[in-house]
């Protein structure tokens, strides 16, 4: 039903999609201007509206630089009630950055978190504010063209390919999908882990790269949870009931994770980014008392757990979790993608930083 109505949708997909089309033209001929950097920048984005694992991979990416170099990422800072530039410290909290910069600034002490609008101002004030930075992930920046990344990494899910959705508002993408020919690496995400050759070479030979692109498969991956406040692991089993507390654009492959792995759930879900009330925390009370069992937890994204922290107070006393997610490369080519991003790092290793615009 939902489907039939959104193709009813199509003929604004086509003014919004002409719209689209027009701005990268007037980018790729140099009507609108980008800037680049001599300086090591990746970004991290997807064609689509959301739910193709973007922010597991800027984390991905963060725990494999900052071993070696002095990493930031920036962000926009969606639904922050803030506006400008800023750089998370201390008395930060997801109000004021987002939350998954938030999440970023919670789990990664020594990244440097930076929030813009205006990704083509921050960058030079991050520099400026934060000298000795070796290397600047964008956050969500693929169709931001303002700036132009000296690594595109290009994100697309399985089940949701690109060259498969329309314009939005009848599909999902919010840019064209010859697009895609700017970035450097395309991953597909959220496979199934028993994906098959044939089909990876399917899928490979529908989006049709380039010869300067590579493209890789990951599944997604889901850690031991913790408690919210006090970080303590716990583990989820066939003995566990469980209330899923889920604000995020694509909660499937979570719902299936705790079909498999808890003996019943209920779920209360929300809108991507939402920012939870005192009416929506007594809601959630309210259904976690209700589950009849002897072992229960809450579970949410590390996304949602960051827009609930506010809540400590109240949530302390209940038995609420988080679950971290992670991409996991198939075909053991794991250490190929790493071997790509770190190797266009180190071009820049010994390079003094500079701007220069086209």
């Amino acid at each position: 039903m939902l489907k039939s109505f959104r193709y009813l949708l199509f003929p604004f997909s086509l003014i919004y999609g002409a719209i689209v089309w027009l701005r990268n033209k007037m980018f790729d001929k140099n009507i609108l201007k980008s800037a680049s950097f001599n300086f090591p920048v990746i970004c991290v984005g997807n064609l689509a509206t959301g739910g193709t694992g973007k922010t597991p991979m800027t984390e991905y990416l963060v725990e494999l630089l900052q071993q070696q170099y002095l990493t930031a990422t920036l962000s926009r800072g969606y639904k922050r009630k803030t506006k400008g530039f800023a750089i998370a410290n201390e008395n930060t909290t997801a109000l004021d950055i987002g939350d998954e910069p938030m999440q970023f600034h919670l789990k990664f002490p020594r990244l440097t978190v930076a929030v813009g609008e205006e990704r083509l101002v921050a960058i030079p004030q991050l520099l400026h504010d934060k000298p000795d930075t070796q290397v600047i992930i964008l956050d969500d920046a693929f169709q931001h063209r303002t700036v132009r990344a000296g690594l595109n990494i290009l994100l697309t899910e399985y089940k949701n390919l690109y060259t498969r959705d329309l314009m939005a508002p009848a599909g999902d993408l919010r840019d064209i999908k010859s697009s895609a020919k700017r970035a450097d690496i395309i991953v597909v995400t959220k496979c199934r882990s028993d994906l098959s050759i044939a089909e990876k070479d399917a899928i490979i030979a529908e989006i049709k790269p380039l010869p300067h692109q590579v493209v890789y498969f990951t599944e997604i991956m889901y850690s031991e949870p913790y408690h919210l406040f006090d970080k303590q692991p716990t583990n989820i089993d066939e003995g566990t009931d469980c209330l899923l507390v889920c604000g995020i654009a694509n909660p499937k492959p979570l719902m299936e994770f705790v079909t498999k792995h808890v003996r019943s759930y209920d779920m209360l879900r929300y809108a991507d980014h939402h920012i939870f009330s005192t009416d929506d925390l007594k809601d959630i009370q309210k259904h976690f008392t209700r589950l009849q069992a002897t072992r229960k937890i809450i579970l949410t994204t590390e996304k949602d757990a960051v827009r609930l922290h506010k809540y400590e107070n109240e949530l302390r006393s209940f038995p609420m979790y988080a679950i971290p997610v992670r991409h996991r490369f198939l075909f053991g080519k794991g250490d190929e993608f790493a071997g790509k991003i770190l190797d266009f790092v180190n071009k820049y290793a010994n390079s003094a930083n500079s701007i220069s615009v086209e």
